[in-house]
């Protein structure tokens, strides 16, 4: 039920800050798993997993309706009811810790999530702000999404430290197997090769006979098979417990950290007329996810600031392509815009390079020449390139080059 509906002369007043307060608390617990939907709906978009794959059982699927309810109760009594101190609600969060490392998502992954759950809160109190007749004062409504910031991000901390120690847990076990194997490789090595050294030297006694060399030779071609048999098998011990386990990597469709660069900068394309096109048929690799997406936000944006006012279509479009051995990928962000004159595209990645700064009709496009050149430096921290070609007047491609697992991480064979 509508608070103007509750209070017929609301129409005429203000809502006090705790009127307010458990107004909201009020229709958070209403629609608590209304809420929940809104944000399992945009994890769908933003994970490279089935539904049932986020939460694999209908327990853990409950957790977050529980936890946006509880989150309206901090908005209700923020002085008696801290997030830390409550339990139960600290409990779910560092489940959902365990359930993302057991998964094998990325500490990206993790703080994106809270920030669709603070953004989807955020999203219902205005919703609730539009549907009242007596609106709150100001500070009733700052405080109140503030406090629902506070809340979201005290049980994001508590997720992430859950997930961190988990992660610090497995390279800690990591370390101890890698001790374990060089043990083992010296352990398995030392008596085949202690038998070569000894054969090497009596082959080298002027007083050895036939008969006697014979044998020497046959004992060192056992030994040298032994330790052909004990490499094969290390190298396959080597290969179960390989891999770089860490917070940061992530397998994640290119065509999903495309279409999350391209949801974050609709408002701005769609004011410029500006159409994003993203190929779903991306590959699939090992990735920074949050490198990489700021790779794309800042190449989309730039085709975006600089499309063509004359044209009658505008638009920026993300391709790709995996290389034959399977080893690498490459994406093109390509548009129809302005494009880059000749003689300033070996500068563009340099910090504050701005290729237009001459041009009078693109003194609008803000910018401190900056996005080119982390582009740069993030696509180098991904053990990746770029490249740019263009034509004035023409449009711009942009052109990523990625390895499909990260440096360090090993593949199959």
């Amino acid at each position: 039920m509508r608070y103007a509906q509750q209070h017929p002369f609301a129409d005429i007043v203000l809502m006090l800050t705790a009127e307010f307060e458990s107004f909201i608390a009020d229709r958070i617990a209403e629609q608590h798993r209304a809420l929940a939907a809104r944000w399992f709906d945009r994890l769908l978009l933003l994970l490279p997993v089935g539904a049932r794959e986020i939460f694999p059982t209908n327990s853990l699927l409950d957790h977050i309706p529980f936890v946006i309810a509880e989150i309206g109760e901090c908005v209700r009594r923020p002085d008696e009811v801290a997030v830390a101190a409550n339990t139960s609600l600290t409990d779910k969060a560092r489940e959902l810790g365990n359930l993302r490392h057991g998964q094998r998502a990325s500490l990206h992954q993790v703080l994106r999530e809270y920030q669709i759950l603070g953004d989807v809160l955020v999203a219902f109190v205005l919703d609730e702000l539009a549907g009242v007749a007596a609106a709150p004062d100001a500070r009733a409504a700052v405080l109140v999404v503030a406090r629902l910031q506070q809340a979201v991000n005290a049980l994001c901390q508590t997720t992430v430290e859950t997930f961190v120690a988990l992660y610090t847990e497995t390279i800690t076990d990591q370390a101890r197997r890698l001790e374990e194997f060089t043990r083992l490789a010296a352990h398995e090595w030392r008596q085949p090769l202690s038998t070569l050294q000894f054969g090497v030297t009596l082959l080298q006694r002027p007083d050895l006979d036939g008969a006697r060399t014979t044998r020497l030779w046959e004992a060192m071609e056992r030994n040298v098979a032994q330790l052909v048999e004990v490499t094969r098998k290390l190298e396959a011990v080597a290969r179960l417990g390989g891999g770089q386990d860490t917070p940061v990597l992530q397998a994640v469709a290119l065509t999903t950290v495309a279409q999350e660069a391209s949801r974050q900068l609709h408002d701005m394309a769609e004011a410029r007329g500006v159409a994003i096109t993203i190929a779903d048929d991306l590959p699939e690799l090992l990735v920074d996810v949050g490198r990489l997406e700021l790779v794309l936000v800042n190449l989309l944006s730039n085709g975006i600031k600089y499309a063509d006012p004359s044209r009658p279509t505008r638009h920026v479009m993300v391709t790709g392509r995996t290389s034959s051995d399977g080893e690498w990928c490459e994406v093109d962000v390509s548009d129809n815009g302005v494009g880059i004159p000749a003689h300033a595209l070996n500068g563009v990645f340099r910090r504050f390079s701005r290729a237009h700064a001459d041009r009078e009709d693109l003194a609008h496009v803000a910018g401190l020449g900056l996005g080119l050149a982390i582009v740069d430096d993030a696509m180098r921290a991904l053990d990746g390139q770029v490249w740019v070609a263009s034509v004035e007047g023409e449009g711009t491609t942009f052109t990523l080059r990625l390895p499909m697992r990260a440096a360090g991480t090993g593949g199959s064979s």
